[in-house]
C-alpha cells in the first residue's frame, strides 16, 4: 500500500473518544512547507528538503501542489519558490470582518442614509475583491440587492482597481503577475500591460476609480480607504447609468465617499485593529 494512501486513511476512530486521529502528514508536510517559504524570500526545492526532512522528490512534490492551488510560484529566474497573495486568504478574513463589523459598519450605514444610493466595502482577498458589506438591503435604489461575501474581480471593479493603484509597487507587480497567468476571462485585461498602467496611472492621477460593465444598469465609483500609509480597502458606490453621468456621479458623490473613507481609516487607526 502506497504512503500516500496510509495517509489518507480513515483510522475507524470517528465517534470512537478513546482513539487518537493520526494526522494526515501529507497536509503536515505542506504547512511546514508554507511556513517556510513565508520565513525566507524564496527557496529553492533543495532547502524546502532540508528544512523539513524530506526526500528532494516529495519537498518538489509538496511545492508544486502549492503552486497547483495557486499559494506558491516558481520563479523561473532562480528556481526558487515564493508564496504569491492568495497565502492572505488564510488569515485575511478574520481580521476583515472584525474591523468591517466594528468600524466601518456603523460609518457606511450613517453615509447610506445620506446618498441613497448602495454602498459597499471591499478587500482584496487572494485574486479578487471580497465585499465585506453593503447597505443595498437598505437601498431603495439598489437594482440588484448584493450581500457581503460576493466576490469581483480586481481589475473589473472599481475597489479592485484602486486597490491596484494605491497598493505598494512590490504587492501590485505580484498581484498582476498572478492576473496574467490566470484563465478566467475577467482577468484577461491583465495581459494588456500599457492598458493596465493607463487605467492605474488615471485612478491614483484622480484618486477614485470608475469602473463601467457596459451589460450591466449600474456603475460603481470606488475611492480608496487608507489607515497607517497603505490601502486598507475600497469604499464603493453604485449608480443608476440611466440617473445620471459618471462626471455628474463624481462631482456629487466623491465628496461623500472621500469624508467616510477618511472616517474609517482615522477610526481603524484609533482603535489599534491589525491588518496583515
Amino acid at each position: 500500500m502506497s504512503t500516500d494512501t496510509e495517509e489518507l486513511e480513515d483510522d475507524n476512530a470517528q465517534g470512537d473518544a478513546t482513539k487518537s486521529v493520526r494526522p494526515i502528514r501529507a497536509l503536515m508536510r505542506g504547512l511546514e512547507t508554507l511556513q517556510e517559504l513565508n520565513r525566507h524570500n524564496g527557496a529553492t526545492v533543495t532547502d524546502i528538503a532540508k528544512a523539513v526532512k524530506l526526500p528532494r522528490t516529495t519537498a518538489y512534490r509538496v511545492l508544486e501542489t502549492l503552486c497547483v492551488a495557486g499559494y506558491a510560484m516558481r520563479d523561473p529566474t532562480d528556481d526558487r519558490y515564493r508564496l504569491t497573495l492568495k497565502v492572505r486568504s488564510l488569515s485575511d478574513g478574520f481580521d476583515d470582518e472584525a474591523w468591517v463589523h466594528d468600524i466601518a459598519k456603523p460609518l457606511l450605514t450613517k453615509l447610506g442614509k445620506e446618498v441613497v444610493w448602495p454602498l459597499a466595502i471591499a478587500t482584496l482577498h487572494g485574486t479578487s475583491m471580497l465585499v465585506r458589506d453593503t447597505t443595498d438591503k437598505d437601498s431603495p435604489l439598489a437594482l440588484e440587492r448584493y450581500s457581503a461575501g460576493f466576490r469581483v474581480p480586481v481589475l473589473g471593479s472599481s475597489s479592485g482597481r484602486v486597490h491596484l493603484a494605491f497598493c505598494s509597487d512590490e504587492q501590485r507587480s505580484t498581484m498582476l503577475e498572478i492576473l496574467v497567468r490566470s484563465d478566467r476571462p475577467e482577468d484577461k485585461i491583465a495581459r494588456d500591460k500599457a492598458l493596465v498602467n493607463r487605467i492605474l496611472a488615471e485612478v491614483r492621477k484622480n484618486g477614485w476609480a470608475m469602473f463601467d460593465n457596459p451589460t450591466l444598469a449600474e456603475l460603481n465609483l470606488a475611492v480608496p480607504v487608507f489607515a497607517r500609509g497603505r490601502v486598507l480597502a475600497g469604499l464603493v458606490m453604485r449608480f443608476i447609468r440611466t440617473a445620471m453621468t459618471p462626471d455628474q456621479a463624481v462631482e456629487k458623490y466623491v465628496p461623500f465617499l472621500r469624508r467616510t473613507s477618511d472616517e474609517i481609516g482615522k477610526a481603524f487607526e484609533a482603535s489599534g485593529s491589525s491588518q496583515n
